[in-house]
Formats: C-alpha cells, sequence, structure tokens
C-alpha cells in the first residue's frame, strides 16, 4: 500500500502543472467531492484507539442515528405546503449527516435514509473534521473540506499539533481546529429561506466574556468540551486540568490531548446507544451550569424572587435550537404538614409542562406575531429570556396567598432537551420520557 502510495505522490508531482490552475476550483466545489474519498472512523481507530472510543455513542457520532433527532426531524416535515418552510424541514442532514450531503446523498430529511452510506451513517466523524481547511460561513455547515482519495491515498488531515509525523497520512497544523470558528459553522443554524437565527451558540459564544482579546482569559469552545472527561467536567465553573496522554497508541505522550467525548447536555442518547458514561458526563456538566438563589424577604408581599445565574456554560442557558430545549424552574411551596400551598413548573401525568412554568427559552414566531412550534415556520424571533453566559436574571413569582409560618419553599432548574409535548404527537411507538436532570436546587424554611 505504501508503495501504491509513493507512486501516486510522484505522478502527482508530474501532473502539478496541468491540475494546479483548477485546484481551487475544484477544491471549493462540493460536487467533486465523493463519498469514496473519506475514511471510515474505524479505519482512524487502528492508530487513535483511545480518541475514538471517546468519540464513539458520542452526540458528534450519533448524529444521524439519534432517533429524538430521526423521528422529529421527520414529523416537522410533514404537511408543510409552503416551499421556504419544506426547504427548512429538509435541511437538517446538512449538519445531521454532513459527509452524505456534500457528497451527495442524503440530501433531504425524506430522502430514503437507509440508503445512507455506511461512512456518512456515522455522523461528524473523524475525517469530516480533520479535512476541514477553512471557513466559508459560520452557519449552515460553512466547513471547506480538502479530503484524500479514500484509504489507499487519505491525504493530508488537519489538526493541533505541528510536530506530528505520522505514517498512514500527512498531517498539517491547523490553527482553525483550535477556535470556536470550526465549532460555529454548525452550531450557529440560520432558516435556509427566511434567514431567522433558529441556532445561536457560537454567537452566544462570541458576544460573551469568554471571547476575550486577553489570550489568558479567552476559552474557545474547546477548551470546555475538549478538556471534559468522566468526573471532570470542565465548565466555566470548575477547573478545567490539562489531559495528558497520547494521540495515538505508539506516539509520545503530550502534556494536553482534546477529549472527543461531545456530550453536551445530553443525557438520553449516548446512553441509549450504551454510552453510560457519557450520559453521567452530560448530567455532570449540566449540574455545572447555573446557580439558584431564592429571596423569601418580600413572601408578605405575596412576591417570591428567584435570581438564576449562568456561572459554567459559555453560551446561553439553553442554548441549540433554543425552542426545543427546555430549562424551567420548578417551585413547590409546602406547610409543616407536607401539604402543598402552591406549586409551578411541576410536570403532569404526561410529563408534559403546565402552561404556568418559567420556562427559559427561544420563542419563533409565523411573521405575524404568532407563536410556532415549528422551526420550519420561524420567519421571526418573539422572545428569547434565555440566561447568557455569566449574566444573572432575577424573576418575581406572583404567589395568591402569604405562606404559612415553617413552610419549606422548594427551588429547582430542571433540563429537558427535548418537550415531551412534541414527543406526544409524533406517531408511532411512544417515547419513553426523556430524562429530566436537576441543574440547580434550593430549599428554605420560612
Amino acid at each position: 500500500m505504501k508503495f501504491r502510495r509513493q507512486v501516486k505522490k510522484i505522478m502527482g508531482v508530474i501532473a502539478t502543472g496541468i491540475l494546479l490552475p483548477l485546484m481551487p476550483l475544484l477544491a471549493s466545489s462540493e460536487e467533486t467531492i465523493d463519498i469514496n474519498q473519506f475514511i471510515s472512523p474505524d479505519i482512524c481507530s487502528g492508530c487513535h484507539a483511545e480518541i475514538f472510543e471517546q468519540w464513539e455513542n458520542s452526540m458528534h457520532h450519533l448524529a444521524h442515528k439519534d432517533p429524538v433527532y430521526s423521528r422529529v426531524s421527520q414529523f416537522l416535515r410533514k404537511g408543510l405546503t409552503d416551499a421556504g418552510e419544506i426547504k427548512e424541514a429538509e435541511s437538517c442532514v446538512k449538519c445531521h449527516t454532513p459527509v452524505g450531503f456534500l457528497t451527495g446523498f442524503p440530501k433531504k430529511v425524506s430522502d430514503d435514509l437507509s440508503k445512507t452510506p455506511e461512512i456518512a451513517i456515522q455522523g461528524i466523524q473523524c475525517d469530516y473534521c480533520h479535512s476541514a481547511e477553512s471557513v466559508k460561513q459560520i452557519h449552515n455547515n460553512g466547513l471547506v473540506l480538502k479530503p484524500g482519495q479514500g484509504e489507499e491515498e487519505p491525504g493530508i488531515k488537519y489538526g493541533p499539533f505541528d510536530d506530528a509525523v505520522p505514517d498512514f497520512h500527512e498531517a498539517q497544523y491547523s490553527k482553525l481546529h483550535t477556535e470556536s470558528r470550526i465549532c460555529g459553522t454548525c452550531h450557529n443554524v440560520n432558516h435556509v429561506v427566511f434567514g431567522t437565527n433558529l441556532e445561536t451558540t457560537y454567537t452566544e459564544w462570541e458576544n460573551s466574556v469568554y471571547n476575550s482579546t486577553d489570550p489568558e482569559k479567552r476559552i474557545a469552545c474547546q477548551g470546555c468540551h475538549m478538556y471534559q472527561r468522566s468526573g471532570i467536567p470542565a465548565t466555566g465553573s470548575t477547573k478545567r486540568p490539562e489531559n495528558p496522554g497520547s494521540a495515538t497508541d505508539y506516539s509520545d505522550e503530550r502534556p494536553h490531548i482534546f477529549t472527543h467525548y461531545f456530550v453536551g447536555g445530553n443525557a438520553w442518547v449516548p446512553g441509549f446507544f450504551g454510552g453510560k458514561d457519557k450520559h453521567r458526563m452530560a448530567v455532570e456538566r449540566l449540574e455545572n451550569a447555573a446557580t439558584l438563589s431564592v429571596d423569601t424577604s418580600k413572601l408578605n408581599e405575596k412576591k417570591l424572587n428567584i435570581t438564576v445565574t449562568n456561572i459554567g456554560a459559555g453560551h446561553s442557558i439553553p442554548t441549540g435550537v433554543g425552542d426545543l430545549r427546555q430549562v424551567w424552574l420548578e417551585i413547590i411551596i409546602q406547610g409543616k404538614d407536607n401539604k402543598t400551598s402552591f406549586q409551578a413548573g411541576v410536570l403532569d401525568k404526561k410529563q408534559v409542562l403546565p402552561k404556568d412554568a418559567l420556562i427559559f427559552r427561544t420563542v419563533f414566531g409565523d411573521g405575524n406575531g404568532n407563536e410556532v412550534i415549528n422551526i420550519a415556520k420561524a420567519r421571526q424571533v418573539l422572545k428569547d429570556n434565555r440566561i447568557k453566559a455569566k449574566q444573572s436574571v432575577t424573576r418575581t413569582i406572583d404567589l395568591p396567598a402569604i405562606p404559612k409560618k415553617e413552610s419549606m419553599v422548594t427551588v429547582r432548574l430542571l433540563y429537558r432537551s427535548m418537550p415531551q409535548k412534541i414527543l406526544n404527537l409524533i406517531p408511532g411507538e411512544p417515547f419513553e420520557p426523556l430524562p429530566v436532570v436537576e441543574m440547580a436546587k434550593v430549599q428554605n424554611r420560612i
């Protein structure tokens, strides 16, 4: 195999004079990329076994296989008649199945996904990220890729080291792979027709204190999400120690090897596919993202003040598609006899939030001020009350009566990755209730 690669390199040198003028066009045209140019993650695991194990059953790996994404995206696509709405609903594959999208299949959510090529099924994978050469736009899968020619001629793989000398492929240092921009290309999503900002995770980071001009204070996305490992949530509120180790099974140890667990706040999907360690890591991240404080000094005025502070997330809480992530306050006041005198934000028997719940989220509209729950119909942002990085919000709860003395006030900040109300609408086998994670809790006896 090495001999064949050397022959190809020689032929490449001979052909340089002919092909060089055409290379900018070839590199920038998505149509020139063939699925066979990409290398399977299994091949990468031959040298990068530990990193592969971290990535396996991560949210990046499962982006295409995630049953919540799959069924919800299919559900939101059905029944649409407006051309712009249909185009947006069909477009989710661009970031969830990027290798397939860039190489021709699937191009739409409604394509027969059972025919997706095996490499494309692997979601956001090794050769997708490490073939990234530059960025053409910070949204909607804006990476420019330069993959090799498959296993026989894998080409250059880009990464954070300037002294790597691998045997299987060539390597080149890439500043992009140390910057938040590479993450922002999929973690900023604009409506493909209406331009509405549907997901703004990168912009939230960009406008935060973490995007400092002081290199000592600047923390890129990788500085939290690629420092995390079991027992080390690596958020803005915790220590983020380096992860010493080797990038391959045989290379020298380095002070830090970026981890590839990529769990975010999703505590269900990795566990569903057997990644129990990643389930716990998602919970650890959520538990170190925010704090609560409760002011009971105005209870005689039938008012309860609650302050939530984003201490650990480098973006808003919640982030992602802000109307599909649920972060809310559950408030319960009980007397000495344990009888509840007031409650808000308590799930009903169908695991649905009541209308009185105080939710931190984005609300999208149809362009006429009417709320929509289908992001394909989002022509405007009606409301965004999410908690920005390193900022606090205080909410005043109006109580129906003055609580009795020695009552217990319990407030919890809770997280769920998808509203059960939407999941309950999807036909077919019912979804089991998604886990509700307690991000913070305060109890006061009054």
